[in-house]
């Protein structure tokens, strides 16, 4: 699911309009809009108050929105070789080990 359809069906499941959402965010409802259609990425910053607002994991929603978290990019540059053949052996929908 994209980040977008995320944001989207988290604000539905609450039942709160995206004018409203966007004030208790602190954003332009039109920028909001833009989000939940794919258009933009948010800044972390605006991730963050998403996950607060909704009680939603921010590593989750910022990877729902292609950003890594600093911890998770830290280990991946610290330790490349191990954490990719981890990652490729744990999840491979291939087969491959």
């Amino acid at each position: 699911m994209t980040f977008g359809l995320l944001v989207r069906k988290l604000r539905y499941t609450q039942g709160i309009g995206i004018k409203k959402l966007a004030s208790q965010l602190d954003v332009d409802y039109t920028y909001l809009s833009r989000i939940e259609n794919d258009k933009v990425i948010p800044s972390e910053q605006v991730i963050d108050r998403i996950a607060r607002y909704f009680r939603y994991n921010k590593d989750e929603l910022m990877l729902s929105a292609d950003k890594i978290p600093d911890d998770i990019r830290r280990i991946l540059r610290e330790n490349p070789e191990e954490a990719l053949g981890y990652l490729r052996q744990r999840f491979s929908s291939n087969g491959e080990r």
